[in-house]
């Protein structure tokens, strides 16, 4: 047997809490729910419908005519729970709030003598539209003559008496209000961001210059550790050198021999580890 969503006979549940999804997720969009026409929103409410429940067969007529319906009873039932919430007295409880609110309901007189989209109710409930606002004094049923609402056919109007003390529905803001407030959003995330960006490259400019430093800082004490294996190097050498035996050698060769430790006790009397003077010392000798 097919279902009545895709026959497009009778309401289910599921269909009337999603059209009121849709319905307030369209019309209660700050950039484009103020100055949307009539043709586009219930074209938007039926994407978005049909989106929340694949292969409906409802149209955007269908789902006009069910929002007519459902606005004029939760307004009803609005009104029903202000005048409800207003007689409470204490020691009574939710329960007994509930069933004189059951009770306005069926009181007026036109419609459903119960309130049965509580479903609905739970989606629409915190919209502006439909708050429940207590004003005036307590009011009790059967004492108070009961004034109903005059309702309205629009999809976007709620069904209010002119006496009722629900306020109409400020106006949600204008396009170019939603716009200039996201501008000023996106400015302030652009300022946040080229902030973050200088403090990473101050903290990259730091890194660097440390980093420089410790490369200084290596080099000297490699510089250092070459310097001083130098000097060993060249004390061991003048140590070969002194010792040396030329007894067996030539005389060109102790000749030789003789000028290297001279330059070695030079550099050892003056402290200099320059050029080798062996020619001076040399010239002295003849």
């Amino acid at each position: 047997m097919a279902s009545s969503i895709d026959t497009g006979g009778a309401w289910s549940t599921m269909e009337d809490v999603s059209l009121c999804e849709a319905w307030l997720q369209v019309c209660h969009d700050p950039v484009t729910g103020n100055e949307m026409r009539f043709f586009h929103m219930w074209k938007k409410i039926h994407d978005e419908f049909c989106e929340k429940i694949p292969g409906s067969t409802r149209t955007e007529m269908a789902l006009s005519s069910r929002w007519k319906i459902l606005n004029r009873e939760m307004a009803k039932w609005r009104d029903a729970l202000s005048k409800a919430m207003q007689n409470v007295r204490s020691g009574q409880n939710r329960t007994n709030e509930m069933i004189q609110a059951q009770m306005w309901f069926g009181a007026t007189g036109a419609g459903k003598k119960q309130f049965s989209h509580h479903e609905c109710w739970e989606v629409v409930k915190n919209c502006k539209r439909f708050n429940i606002i207590l004003t005036g004094p307590e009011v009790m049923l059967n004492e108070t003559p009961l004034r109903d609402s005059t309702t309205s056919d629009s999809p976007l109007d709620s069904p209010m008496s002119e006496d009722s003390p629900i306020q109409k529905e400020p106006r949600p803001i204008g396009r170019k209000a939603a716009k200039a407030k996201k501008a000023a959003n996106s400015s302030n995330h652009n300022s946040k961001f080229l902030e973050e960006i200088a403090r990473q490259n101050a903290i990259r400019i730091e890194m660097e210059q440390k980093r420089q430093d410790m490369e200084v800082a290596i080099q000297a004490e490699c510089a250092q550790e070459k310097e001083y294996l130098r000097k060993k190097d060249m004390e061991k050498t003048d140590r070969e050198t002194m010792a040396m035996d030329t007894s067996h050698m030539s005389p060109e060769t102790k000749q030789y021999w003789k000028l290297e430790r001279r330059d070695v006790m030079r550099r050892r009397l003056f402290q200099d580890d320059g050029p080798s003077n062996t020619d001076w010392l040399n010239d002295q000798n003849h």
